[in-house]
């Protein structure tokens, strides 16, 4: 059995494209995964964004580039009573809420209203100390998003928030760069940020969606520490909505959810333990016993030529040869037959 059960994030972010309704069906699906959470954003426009930020590649997904940005996510921003029915239907179907509050509203909302499970820290708002401050206040669970954070950023927003409260923190390793390339995950970076801070690591794995090893290289992750895999979900990547290009499908999001169980009991535990039955029986089938290595007259005092080490059903095994040489054998031995204590005088 694994340790600790690794939590898994299924990341919406912006795939229900402004409709409750679609959202809602991504969140039963990621339920019935198995996903431990589904993780929204949260977000009072007016006060997260100017109304003439920029465009173009890496802002929104591919296709809608073109966009007025501010226009393009105000129409697909689902109202406070959207979030306020999508919240009770995660407590209905018992999947835990992990909401990201892109500014203060957001998260007054989130908090008072929603009550979720974790609260997610962006990077971006690392320079934002009153924000910190207030999401800390929440004394809530909190993932801190990483990517694109120097490890000096991340070392000062963890000493501000561990000085209003006790509650539990995450760095979540990983950026969304629509997709990110294999080699800018960098999942042995885990390690680094474990023994650094001493806190909870995780993965947010954007690689693309597309491919097979979406669903497996995050297990990586597992062996370097990771107590949390998040992972992009969509309802049909072929609609290519928005954040698509790191997100599964509902079928391939339960074969991710499948892999990363299977992975943790095949991670087992960390400290030495006994044998186990299955090992013991092992080590009974595999390990060599000794045998005659030439035909044996009875009374014979073996040495160590008349001896050798075989597969074999019967026999004594290695840590007993010293005890066996020099004594005389009871009876006629054939060769590969083998010897035991009780065969010796």
């Amino acid at each position: 059995m694994s340790e600790n059960k690794v939590i898994t994030i299924a990341e919406m972010a912006w795939a229900h494209d402004g409709s409750v309704e679609k959202a809602i069906d991504i969140m039963r699906v990621a339920k019935d995964s198995g996903a431990d959470a589904i993780g929204i954003h949260i977000t009072e426009l007016a006060d997260y964004m100017v109304t003439y930020y920029g465009s173009g590649e890496g802002r929104v997904s591919a296709g809608k580039e073109h966009l007025d940005v501010y226009q393009y996510l105000d129409k697909i921003n689902p109202s406070k009573d959207d979030w306020r029915k999508f919240s009770e239907t995660a407590r209905e179907i018992g999947i835990d809420l992990c909401v990201m509050p892109n500014d203060f509203a957001s998260l007054e909302f989130s908090h008072s209203e929603l009550n979720p499970k974790y609260l997610v820290l962006t990077a971006a708002s690392f320079v934002e100390p009153d924000f910190v401050s207030a999401v800390d206040a929440t004394n809530r669970a909190t993932i801190f998003r990483t990517g694109g954070a120097a490890l000096g950023e991340i070392e000062a927003t963890l000493n501000l928030f561990r000085t209003h409260s006790d509650a539990e923190v995450i760095l979540l390793h990983g950026f969304q760069n629509y997709p990110t390339k294999l080699e800018e995950t960098n999942i042995r970076q885990l390690k680094v940020l474990r023994e650094l801070f001493g806190v909870q690591v995780g993965l947010a794995d954007h690689i693309d969606g597309s491919g097979s090893i979406a669903k497996t290289i995050p297990m990586l992750a597992l062996a370097f520490g990771a107590t949390v895999i998040e992972k992009h979900i969509t309802w049909d990547r072929s609609e290519k909505g928005e954040d698509f290009e790191a997100a599964l499908d509902p079928a391939d999001f339960r074969d991710f959810v499948d892999n990363i169980r299977a992975a943790e009991v095949a991670l087992g535990q960390s400290q030495w333990a006994p044998l186990s039955d299955a090992a013991i029986r092992y080590r009974d089938v595999s390990r060599k016993r000794l045998v005659a290595a030439r035909d044996l007259p009875a009374g014979e005092a073996l040495t160590k030529q008349d001896v050798t080490f075989k597969r074999s059903d019967y026999g004594t095994t290695g840590e007993q040869a010293e005890a066996v040489l020099g004594r005389k054998i009871k009876q006629d031995l054939k060769r590969d037959d083998g010897i035991a204590l009780k065969d010796l005088v």
